[in-house]
């Protein structure tokens, strides 16, 4: 690799959860904070940052379809760009990367994406680079301070997970759990809500595993840390995703039911309605486990929003077993969720077992589970029309005067009216489609500045 001159523009592309967000968007901080600027729409970037996700296969093999879309890019203006890989498949497969991939100058992992502005000064010079290293927690410390303005902010405060499902990549790319400290995250959150967040997403591999010491050097769990967050006057809204239903503590159900900022929705994976199956992906709870558990969420919170996610396919799942999913489905009748095939992933448990189910089989199949989950997501928004509630207005719609933002439930809505981008707006949802509402704008709270 030759010297090049240092890069004026980037673009950071993120695939995947929403931890691959935040990442992204701490990475663009980086890169603000060294003068180089997002690149303009339609215009290729001097650099790019391809943040990856390593859960499914067709993931993978797009970030080696995108490396080459951008190398012919780049020699059809005569330049090719710098680029990087950093998230998942960078802490996987980073040695094959540079082999395999000669264009590509810098490969950096999940928990060392904070050394990436490092990095670029040696790929300037003519250096490829690998890191993936996992220190526990140093890279919070390291990154800059978060400087724009969004009235929704994410908000990291576990990462890594213990769980070691068969199907799932997580403990090897993200590493262990590890638990950011209270004071840590409280005051990032209150630097958030000054810049203007009124809503903020706490985020983890498995966010409701968080523990730590608060204030008064006490124990305590993610229901402590909400309640604490819920004390920011400028914050009005506070979610958080994805819930492992084994470290469900009894103090989080209540936050639904005590805590007015914390909204009502509710992520909580499932993977498969078959006990054997669930014992196979060494998930640690039951279908009759889960359910108990979203029964205390409803008596808690009586109008929540479930979501979950599901995945058809796995090794040696029978007819039968398939039905007790679409069983559960129907008992459930989520709000929204999301359901994949299994995808066998190197070095997983899962991925040598016995019984791997046929494509064909797999597809027919998730067919008839996005069926059902289709028909009682369109069944939820259709029983939200008429209600009246808060919307947080998070961008302009496809059309003139329009504006689009979420319902306390998750729900995109759209409707007319003179607002802002940040503003509480209350609407009165009048009409549900699949995937979104529209509603009618009835008084507004201004609420970013």
């Amino acid at each position: 690799m030759k010297p090049t001159t240092a890069p004026k523009t980037y673009r950071v592309k993120s695939f995947g959860c929403q931890m691959n967000v935040y990442d992204g968007e701490r990475m663009a901080d980086m890169l603000d904070k060294r003068g180089i600027v997002p690149a303009p729409e339609g215009e290729e970037a001097d650099l790019v940052v391809l943040n990856t996700c390593h859960i499914r296969e067709k993931a993978a093999e797009k970030v080696y379809s995108d490396i080459g879309r951008l190398t012919k890019a780049g020699r059809k203006v005569g330049k090719e760009p710098l680029i990087a890989v950093a998230g998942c498949v960078a802490q996987a497969e980073g040695e094959e990367i540079m082999a395999r991939s000669p264009a590509v100058s810098m490969v950096v992992g999940p928990q060392a994406y904070h050394r990436l502005p490092d990095m670029l000064d040696k790929a300037v010079q003519g250096e490829r680079a690998t890191d993936t290293d996992m220190p526990a927690i140093a890279k919070f410390a390291a990154l800059p301070e978060r400087t724009k303005r969004f009235p929704t902010a994410f908000l990291t405060v576990q990462e890594g997970c213990d769980k070691f499902c068969t199907y799932c990549v997580v403990p090897y790319t993200r590493g262990a759990e590890i638990s950011r400290p209270f004071a840590d995250l409280v005051k990032e959150a209150h630097r958030l809500a000054e810049r203007g967040a009124r809503e903020i997403t706490l985020l983890g591999q498995n966010v409701n595993a968080w523990s730590g010491l608060d204030a008064k050097g006490d124990s305590c769990g993610l229901d402590g840390l909400i309640r604490e967050l819920a004390k920011i006057p400028e914050l009005q809204r506070i979610r958080y995703t994805t819930s492992h239903p084994n470290d469900f503590e009894k103090g989080l159900v209540r936050c639904h039911a005590e805590v007015e900022k914390l909204m009502p929705y509710l992520h909580l994976p499932v993977q498969s309605g078959s006990d054997r199956v669930l014992k196979a992906m060494n998930r640690s709870h039951t279908a009759d486990s889960y359910l108990r558990l979203l029964e205390d969420m409803r008596a808690a919170r009586p109008d929540i929003a479930l979501s979950g996610d599901f995945i058809v396919g796995f090794p040696g799942e029978t007819e039968a077993e398939f039905e007790e999913t679409l069983a559960l489905v129907d008992e459930v009748k989520y709000a929204q969720a999301f359901s994949f095939k299994y995808s066998p992933r190197p070095g997983t448990p899962a991925a040598t077992m016995d019984g791997q189910v046929a494509k064909e089989v797999m597809d027919e199949r998730l067919q008839r589970l996005q069926a059902a989950l289709n028909r009682d997501q369109l069944a939820f928004n259709e029983a939200s029309v008429g209600k009246t509630c808060q919307v947080l207005v998070e961008r302009k719609g496809k059309l003139p005067g329009q504006w689009l933002g979420k319902t306390p439930w998750l729900q995109s809505a759209w409707f007319e009216g003179d607002v802002a981008i940040g503003d509480l707006v209350e609407v009165e949802l009048l009409e549900a489609g699949p995937n979104s509402l529209s509603a009618r704008l009835r008084n507004q709270v201004r609420s970013f500045v």
